[in-house]
This record gives C-alpha cells, structure tokens and sequence, in this order.
C-alpha cells in the first residue's frame, strides 16, 4: 500500500504545484479584494475538477485495481484537466529553465544596463535604462494572467472536442488496398475491419446497434474483427450478443482475441461471438471460397506474455500450419497487436489487420507524434514493406480516458484489387459515398453515445 500511496501522491502533484503556483503568482497584491476573490475561485476550480481523485485513491489504496468496472465520476473532463495540468505545468518548467538559462548567460556578459561612457546624451541615457515593471507594456502577472486565462480557454475546447469525439459515431475510412499476386477470384472484394469496440461503461448496447447498423449499410462482402470487444465487464458480453447477432456480411464474420477480451474472461468472450453468430480463430485459419478463389485468414491470439511490438511468430508459425500454402490461398493476418507485422513480412504474408492502440488517443498534427509512439512504431494507418501491407485501426471505442484528441474512431472498408498496369496503387477517402450516408441517415440515428 505503501509503494501505491507513493505513485498515487506523484500523480497528484502537479496539480498541487500548480495551484500554489497560481495562487502566489496570479492575484494582484496592489488589489487586495480582487486578489482574495481569485483565490477563492482558484481554490474552487481545483477542489471540484480534482474531487474524482477521492475515488481513484480509494480503489488504488483500498480497492485492489484502478481499472474497476465501476465509472469514475466525470471521468472525460477529470483525466482532460490531469493532462491539462501535466503540460502546464511542463511550460511553467520550461520557462522557469529559459529564464535561469538567460540569467547565467546575463551574468556572464557582464552588467547589461551599464550606461556606456560616450552616451552623454540624456535620449541615449534614457534608452540604456532598464525598464521597470512601471514602465512596462504588460506586466509579467498580467502576461501570466492572459496566459492563464487562454491556456484554459483553449484546453477546455481541445477538451470538450476530444470527449465528444471518443462518443461520436465511427468514421468508414475507405480505402483500395492493390496487390501483385491477389488470385482473379478475389479481385474486388470488399472487406470491412473492426477493432477495440470495448463494449463497456463508455460504450452500451444502444451505440452497439449504431454500429452495427453503419457496419450493414456499407455492404461488405467479408467482416472481421481484431479482438477487444469486451472492455473488462462479463455483464457486457450479453448486449454484444443482443447487438452484434444482427451484423452479416455474405461471406460470414471472423474475429479474433484482444488483450482486454482476455481480461473480461477468454472462454466467456469467445462463447459470446460465437452466440453471436461469428467464427472464432485461435492461431488457426479460417478458409473462405470465392468465385474460385481461396481466402486464408490467419488468425492469432494476443499474447499471454507480450512486449513492445511482439512479432508473435510462434504464433503466426501456429496459423500458417493450419492454412493452404501461400500458392493455393491468399493469406491475410488477423492480428490484436500490429507488432505481428514484423513476422508477417518474412513469411511472405501480403496483409495484416491490427488494431490495440487507439491511435494514442491523442495526436498532435502539426508535429505528427501521438501517445501511441509510446506504444509501438506503428500507432495507425497503412504501411508497406515489400509487397506486404499492414493497417492499423484507430479503433471504436476508448479504454480507460473517454477522449480523442485528432484521432476520431473508425472502421475501415477495404477493396482488394489484383494490380494491373496504370493502376494507382492505393486511394483513400475519408467519406462515405452518398447513397450510402443517405441509407445511414435513414437507418442510424447520430447522436453522442453515454452510457
């Protein structure tokens, strides 16, 4: 309890810095009762957006887990101000470092504001002065106060914005995924992925018919699905049976296990999809025939005892055991963890769908990083090495924070196409073709899911 007091204290103390940091810094001494009225507000703002750490601390200390099935209260906006505070309290750091930089640089250039001997004129006098917090434009509590005032501006928006992303229906990334050696049976099939629905506290039954819904509509010759349908609760696994019994596809729906199905309960989670009407793979192969052609889908288990981007070829050896040759069959991998790619490629399997990391969950455009980097070198969308593909999902749903800042979920419809000469190898569109949305718009209701 000890060791899990100490963490917990960790992780609240940027929020403790930054309050005393506010508290000294913000209010204008020189305006005695506006200075006690920010305070109190200061002291207001903190208490109310930190009270969920009263459960967090319970669970941590007393309760066993952080990631109970119960909900924290106002989870979303809770975890938006944690992080909030973690970067604001990195630039206060950042500037605190420039300015002690600046100084030892000042202090070794000598004394910067003395009055230079041929400056006998009092306008050069003048200009030499160093300006007082009188004479300055802002000063620095009103700069810091603008700051403040905007930081929080901006976070609350970027906040609001990722909560009701990580809520909002999936976006259909369309895309035409070409390949060399694709059998002519096979050319033009249409395959939709799913992955991370985490059915669970931040996603229930009524969204899962949503899902469905948009998942028919887009008329998919083949579904699959690469594991974390259950998010940690056996409770859900009767409403994804309820809901997903209606998702069908011509050639029938393949999944495989995720690391939090594990979690729920493996035999539990498996009996669901299978209720559900779907086929299970356990590092094994699913065979499906199509205008002559045949179809491999390789199935593999999330590891028992992973590692960063675990290529799993004990795994893969597992599955491709129990499927054609690559000269009798079209293999694709379906994979939780995208870290499989890696024995993918040598084995000369041509595609590979994975999901697990959300896309961070939280992105940065302008410099291309995202939480997931953490993860894995492959947090979302296509990659190509060779003749080898691989696609990451950004996933449906959220696990632990329900936010996405820039990586709103999806579900990815694939065309598999046989190359032929002057042909792009891969287009993508982000939208759904009109009569499509028109048919979605008449079947799914669009709304923000709470559970």
């Amino acid at each position: 309890m000890f060791t899990r007091l100490i963490y917990l204290l960790l992780f609240m103390a940027p929020q403790g810095l930054i309050y005393l940091y506010l508290r000294e810094r913000l209010p204008d001494p020189t305006r005695p009762r506006e200075a006690h009225l920010v305070r109190v507000v200061l002291a207001g703002v903190f208490i109310a957006f930190n009270l969920p750490w009263l459960v967090v601390g319970q669970r941590v200390l007393f309760g066993g887990s952080m990631w109970g099935v119960g909900r924290i209260p106002f989870t979303g906006p809770w975890i938006a101000w944690q992080l909030l505070g973690w970067i604001f309290c990195a630039l206060v750091t950042v500037y605190l470092f420039e300015k002690g930089v600046w100084w030892l640089v000042e202090r070794g250039r000598g004394a910067w504001y003395v009055v230079h001997p041929h400056a006998n004129r009092p306008s050069d006098l003048h200009r030499e002065q160093p300006r007082t917090m009188h004479h300055a434009v802002v000063s620095r509590r009103k700069f810091l106060a603008r700051a403040v005032y905007s930081y929080a501006a901006a976070g609350a928006t970027l906040s609001t914005y990722g909560i009701w992303s990580a809520y909002r229906l999936p976006q259909v990334t369309r895309r035409t995924l070409v390949f060399p050696d694709l059998p002519r049976g096979l050319d033009g099939l249409k395959l939709l992925h799913l992955s991370d629905l985490h059915a669970g506290i931040h996603l229930g039954e009524d969204a899962m018919q949503e899902i469905v819904a948009l998942a028919n509509a887009l008329r998919p010759d083949l579904i699959v699905q690469t594991g974390d349908m259950i998010d940690i609760s056996r409770s859900y696994i009767l409403p994804y049976v309820r809901a997903f019994r209606e998702l069908s596809a011509p050639l029938g729906v393949v999944t495989v296990l995720g690391n939090h199905d594990r979690y729920t309960g493996e035999r539990e989670v498996i009996r669901g999809c299978r209720d559900a009407g779907q086929v299970f793979v356990q590092n094994g192969c699913q065979v499906i025939e199509r205008n002559g052609a045949t179809l491999a889908l390789l199935g593999i288990d999330d590891p028992h005892n992973w590692r960063a981007d675990d290529p799993q070829p004990a795994d893969i050896d597992a599955a491709l055991a129990a499927a054609p040759p690559a000269s009798q069959a079209f293999h694709v991998l379906l994979a939780h963890r995208p870290g499989a790619w890696d024995s993918a490629v040598p084995r000369g399997i041509p595609l590979t769908l994975a999901g697990h990391i959300h896309g961070g969950q939280f992105y940065l455009p302008l410099i291309g990083w995202s939480a997931g980097s953490l993860i894995t070198k492959y947090v979302m969308g296509h990659f190509q090495r060779g003749n080898s593909q691989l696609y990451v999902s950004r996933g449906i749903g959220v696990v632990g924070v329900p936010i996405r800042v820039f990586t709103p979920p999806e579900v990815e419809l694939f065309e598999l196409r046989r190359r032929q000469c002057g042909r792009s190898p891969a287009r993508r569109s982000d939208r759904v073709p009109g009569s499509v949305q028109r048919e979605l718009h008449s079947r799914v209701r669009v709304r923000p899911i709470f559970d």
